[in-house]
């Protein structure tokens, strides 16, 4: 597959494109407004740059990167000819479903349709869609130019052959793809984390850590081990007697709630929104373009560490 098309150009979409087009394909990223595809083409110009000055790239590469991309608001001509769709627009369903109806309508039968969604199953995705068969999730995380981990899910419509050609596009382009076995509301990575965040806001709740006191805890244990030693392996290296006998322990104090907390209710009714405020579990006088920069930077380098492995 060589020609690839991203509709959408927000913080996903120009960063997909960016890692097609390292990885020497032809990427058309298509968003409604001028002004969007500007920004995407200075988003991935900029991350291109930071790279070329960790030595992860050189400018030739960067150059040639640069030149596999085109912009477009024009729909019928981003998806012309195209081996692989990655669909990164708003979460909008009948804005998706129709889309998808245009796309199918170009497009030859052997196109892959992807979706980036973390909230609809692929089953109402496809639920007007002639070839069902042909479509799948592709949920990349933010940064999706930097975090390796993609999670493909599938249904019982998806056949086998966009299954093994979703993962061996994601794998060429450098990612960890990942196949649900079948599909979940949330799919692996968010059920996790927002497990661990129910807990973690609890612990707030109940006065025992603040924010920050959680932050500290977790990128100076689980963070420090996990991008190398997964929660299952970190178990098995620590014997699974101790695991067990530690599970029984904690287990039944967990919280087990259902509901989303009060303070994060207020928060969000009082506009602390993060960065998007400048107010959130923590200040930022920037729109947070500080507290990006650092992150991006420190990922730049754990994925370069993670590349040498």
């Amino acid at each position: 597959m060589k020609n690839i098309t991203i509709l959408g150009a927000g913080v996903m979409g120009h960063g997909a494109a960016q890692l097609f087009a390292q990885a020497g394909k032809n990427v058309r990223i298509r968003a409604r407004r001028e002004t969007s595809l500007e920004k995407a083409r200075e988003l991935i110009t900029n991350s291109l740059k930071i790279m070329v000055e960790k030595a992860m790239l050189n400018d030739q590469e960067m150059e040639q990167a640069l030149a596999r991309i085109t912009y477009t608001t024009d729909l019928h001509e981003a998806i012309q000819n195209a081996d692989f769709i990655l669909e990164s627009i708003p979460e909008v369903l009948e804005t998706k479903l129709e889309t998808y109806e245009i796309i199918e309508s170009v497009v030859s039968e052997d196109t892959i349709i992807s979706s980036n969604t973390s909230t609809f199953p692929l089953k109402e995705l496809t639920q007007n869609a002639k070839h069902p068969e042909r479509f799948i999730i592709t949920h990349f995380f933010n940064p999706p130019q930097l975090v390796p981990i993609v999670e493909i899910v599938k249904d019982d419509n998806t056949n086998e052959d966009t299954i093994n050609a979703t993962y061996d596009i994601l794998k060429e382009i450098g990612k960890s793809p990942v196949v649900l076995k079948k599909e979940i509301t949330g799919f692996i990575v968010n059920r996790v984390q927002v497990a661990m965040l129910r807990e973690a806001f609890h612990l707030m709740e109940e006065g025992v850590a603040t924010a920050e006191d959680i932050d500290t805890a977790m990128k100076g244990s689980m963070g420090f081990k996990w991008a190398f030693c997964g929660p299952m392996e970190s178990q098995d290296l620590a014997g699974l007697q101790t695991t067990e006998a530690m599970v029984g322990n904690i287990m039944q104090d967990l919280s087990n709630t259902r509901e989303v907390p009060s303070f994060l209710k207020e928060m969000v009714d009082n506009d602390q929104l993060g960065i998007r405020t400048n107010e959130g579990f923590y200040n930022y006088d920037d729109n947070g373009e500080n507290a990006i920069h650092t992150r991006d930077d420190h990922f730049l380098d754990l994925l370069k560490l993670l590349q040498q492995q």
